[in-house]
């Protein structure tokens, strides 16, 4: 049976790893292709429609 030896896998290090030049290309190029889908997704959605509602009825002001 083997021993694994090597430290357990942490978010610093994923971000360690992330940031180093050729893995951080892929990261960048990774992140703009998101927000290019996320924003064209929510411009594609139809928006809510209001209920209809009448404008309010115009009366003659009191004095």
């Amino acid at each position: 049976m083997t021993e694994d030896t090597s430290p357990p896998r942490t978010f610093k290090g994923l971000l360690r790893w992330a940031t180093t030049p050729p893995q951080a290309w892929g990261v960048y190029l990774l992140a703009i292709i998101l927000v290019w889908l996320i924003s064209f997704y929510a411009g594609s959605l139809k928006p809510k429609k209001a209920p209809e509602a009448s404008p309010p009825a115009v009366t003659a002001p009191r004095s």
